[in-house]
């Protein structure tokens, strides 16, 4: 596959690009590289016994350790702002520093090599630590103070120097116009710099390159990005264009390193006051941000999310959301002024049950903002990203600015795509590839958390001018957490398909030659989104009635005679137990007693879970509209569209897999929400999508078959002025305005009766049908779904490349 690489801009990190630096440091134990954990028991007729791993007492300190800071914003100290903002003069006194606390700092933190910057000299950081340290020296020379450190700074400076000219390592933000800046005011300082004048010509050089090849883009985004890195420009940069991008807080861009520079050369009480804010808040340094505490925090619950590891941490996550939430009701500057954090905040708010519009993403509609901006002038394509994933999180007809959004974000993602472009340092391409080929609407948890976890990097560091920490919460922690957890689901779910399909073999449903034997794509379905441990009942629930209906769907397709179909209907219009003489063939008795017995089993334990008698006859209403088809396709009937809808959605036979589920998802549903309209709108939602989209995929072999469909009676009751093409393109507009208005219903609370776990199931279903029914008949063929098959529940994380980055 082809490198896709990108910057990757955090949010609100004053909206300018932030590369991801991978500095791996994990923690490898038996139990992360165990394929299935010991422990967990083989299951039998009465469900799989609740297991639990060898390591629940260090998965449960590592769980603790994430909630105590999961909400905790941890901004690193940042030398090279800091040495920035030591260098501000006091405004009535020029000859004094305004903020000797910094340079105290800078003389307590020189390295004993006599570099500044990060801890430890990462070897992809060389460029950064070079920054970083000449900027200090600047500062300490400014002030004429820590002359030791100041040689001890320019002997790092000239030992490393050649990496300054190395296109291979990372380049921090603006470095080839910063750097060469920086030694010319070395120069003027009269700094007897340990580096040859060829060297110094080749940095000037570079520098002035990268200023040919801005003045190639975009010139708002250019504008916007020189005055971002306006230290480096000194004297020649109209610092009064420069203050046009102050923010409401004082700062320019968020940065400290822009707003000190630019208080060096002009005075600006409201600049003056966002540095001395920073102080106050941090003490004697800055962080290389501020704020970044919304687009920390939403890329922290991000992470959790996609990692599969949510549901040990609702209660955290909840209580950050609800932060933002309050911030973004606020019209917070924070959010509304970043593209990437507007764009996440939006998406994670909305998702989970947020009431929030996307009026707030209509300035960023247009592709023409993207192109004026920082962002856009770097080409920063993980905020791209963020903006398409946003504008698939449509709920309402009206909301037409998520289509402009997901037109323009698309295509620039599909060209970056295809010209293999090259951005930034962190490698996109797969990321973007995976949304592409699981759109939102048709991506099941476990697949995303499977190849969010292969594909994890253990971010330590970030870059934008010079590199940072921001996160409370370590990605290791994160990472080990979700490799057991994902270890540990998927042992169990090797047993409980062997289950199913011990199951199937004793109710003799095998036997029956008619039938598709589809035990693992209805397992799978429900493995790959009640994939918590917790969930057995529902996933047995799910799977068993899957398998049912299919059979039943083959029985009355082509399996059975018009008298098996009458016995069959006869037998659950009575629901009798005792039916030993009623059968009129053995098909018949192998697929009422497996109904029977399968329903009574569940509904047994429903009924418990619910404390009131849950068993309802959904089976009745699904033969029956089974029947109706049948005597259809007997009697070459054409049915208007509306009788084949109204008729259609029932005979999907979806009810008797979601609705029983219901019951084994955690809350009690009240007789008044099951009888409640909104509930009948999920089921009829989530099963119109279903049948339609079969209908796309399936209407040429059912047509040949003698089988009705929608896209079939499209063309017919269209007399003749409907093209197969024309009747298809219809058909899916009512798919896309349905799944549409199924997830609204699924997020709205406001006079929702429904609880959220419940509602989420048909969401689930939905998604499901869309991954199935994306390519042709998933369901029906042997092999299109295998490879999800395989991934979820047979084949190990392949995390074998982060194990060996610490090997």
């Amino acid at each position: 596959m082809m490198q896709f690489l990108s910057f990757s801009i955090g949010g609100s990190i004053c909206g300018i690009g932030c590369r991801n630096i991978c500095v791996p440091s994990l923690r490898i134990t038996q139990s992360t590289r165990a394929a299935a954990p010991e422990g967990l028991k083989a299951c039998s007729d009465d469900g799989l016994k609740k297991c639990k791993s060898a390591n629940v007492q260090g998965t449960e300190v590592s769980k603790e350790r994430i909630r105590k800071q999961l909400h905790k914003v941890d901004l690193s100290a940042s030398s090279y702002d800091t040495a920035w903002v030591a260098m501000v003069p006091l405004p009535e006194f020029r000859q004094v520093p305004c903020f000797p606390e910094c340079l105290n700092w800078i003389i307590e933190n020189q390295h004993p090599d006599g570099s500044w910057g990060i801890h430890r000299l990462h070897p992809s950081l060389v460029k950064d630590a070079l920054s970083s340290t000449l900027a200090c020296v600047l500062a300490l020379k400014r002030w004429n103070v820590g002359e030791e450190h100041v040689r001890r700074g320019l002997h790092f400076i000239g030992s490393y120097f050649s990496s300054a000219m190395d296109g291979k390592l990372h380049t921090p933000i603006g470095f080839d116009i910063i750097f060469p800046g920086m030694l010319g005011y070395a120069i003027e300082m009269g700094l007897d710099l340990p580096i040859g004048q060829n060297d110094i010509d080749a940095m000037f050089y570079l520098r002035d390159l990268e200023l040919q090849r801005v003045t190639g883009n975009s010139f708002e985004g250019r504008k916007a990005y020189l005055a971002y890195v306006a230290e480096g420009l000194g004297k020649s940069q109209d610092w009064h264009e420069v203050m046009k991008y102050q923010r409401e807080n004082g700062s320019l861009f968020n940065s400290p390193s822009t707003t000190a520079a630019a208080l060096s050369h002009i005075y600006d009480a409201e600049a003056l006051e966002y540095l001395r804010s920073l102080l106050q808040k941090f003490g004697s340094s800055v962080p290389t941000s501020y704020p970044i505490d919304i687009y920390t925090l939403l890329c922290v619950v991000d992470k959790i999310e996609r990692l599969g590891i949510a549901r040990h941490f609702s209660y955290e996550i909840k209580n950050v959301l609800d932060k933002i939430y309050r911030c973004w009701l606020k019209n917070d500057e924070e959010i509304n002024t970043d593209m990437g954090t507007c764009a996440m905040a939006f998406r994670l708010l909305r998702m989970n049950g947020f009431d929030i519009s996307p009026a707030a993403l209509t300035q960023f509609g247009d592709s023409s903002f993207f192109f004026n901006s920082i962002q856009g002038h770097l080409k920063d394509m993980k905020t791209v990203l963020e903006l398409y994933k946003a504008s698939q999180i449509k709920i309402l007809p009206m909301e037409q600015i998520l289509d402009k959004l997901g037109s323009w974000s698309s295509n620039l993602l599909r060209e970056e795509l295809s010209t293999n472009s090259e951005h930034g340092l962190q490698v996109l391409s797969q990321e973007v590839d995976y949304a592409f080929k699981f759109p939102f609407y048709a991506n099941l948890e476990r697949l995303e958390h499977k190849n969010y976890i292969e594909n994890f990097k253990v971010e330590n560091f970030q870059v934008l001018k010079t590199s940072y920490t921001s996160s409370g919460v370590d990605d290791k922690d994160l990472l080990e957490l979700a490799l057991e957890d994902f270890n540990l689901c998927q042992s169990i779910y090797r047993k409980e398909l062997q289950y199913i399909e011990s199951w199937v073999k004793e109710n003799r449903l095998d036997q029956l030659e008619f039938a598709r034997q589809k035990q693992t794509f209805c397992y799978f379905s429900a493995a790959a989104t009640l994939f918590s441990p917790e969930s057995f009942d529902a996933r047995m629930s799910w799977a068993k009635n899957g398998v049912l209906t299919t059979v039943v769907d083959d029985f009355f397709d082509h399996g059975g005679s018009r008298e098996e179909l009458v016995n069959l209907i006869s037998l659950i219009e009575k629901w009798d137990e005792n039916h030993e003489k009623q059968f009129c063939s053995e098909q018949v008795k192998i697929i009422y007693s497996a109904i029977c017995s399968t329903i009574n089993d569940l509904g047994a334990k429903a009924s418990a879970l619910q404390k009131r008698s849950v068993t309802d006859h959904l089976w009745l209403t699904l033969v029956k509209a089974m029947m109706k088809e049948a005597e259809w396709v007997k009697t070459k009937t054409v049915p208007t569209m509306d009788e084949y809808m109204a008729n259609g959605y029932v005979s999907f036979a979806l009810g008797p897999i979601i609705l029983p589920a219901l019951y084994f998802v955690g809350p009690e549903i009240s007789v008044d929400a099951i009888g409640d309209p909104e509930y009948h709108n999920l089921y009829k939602l989530v099963s119109l999508c279903g049948r339609l989209l079969n209908d796309m995929q399936s209407f040429e072999r059912e047509g040949k078959e003698g089988k009705l469909s929608s896209v079939l009676l499209r063309i017919a009751h269209g007399s003749g002025s409907a093209s197969e093409e024309e009747a298809i393109m219809e058909i899916q507009s009512i798919v896309d305005s349905s799944r549409a208005e199924l997830l609204r219903l699924v997020l709205q609370n406001e006079g929702s009766v429904v609880p959220r776990a419940c509602k989420d199931l048909f969401w689930k279903m939905s998604r499901i049908l869309h991954l199935f029914y994306m390519k042709n008949d998933g369901f029906t063929s042997p092999t299109e779904m295998v490879s999800a098959v395989n991934a979820v529940i047979y084949e190990p994380l392949k995390v074998g490349h982060i194990f060996s980055l610490v090997n």
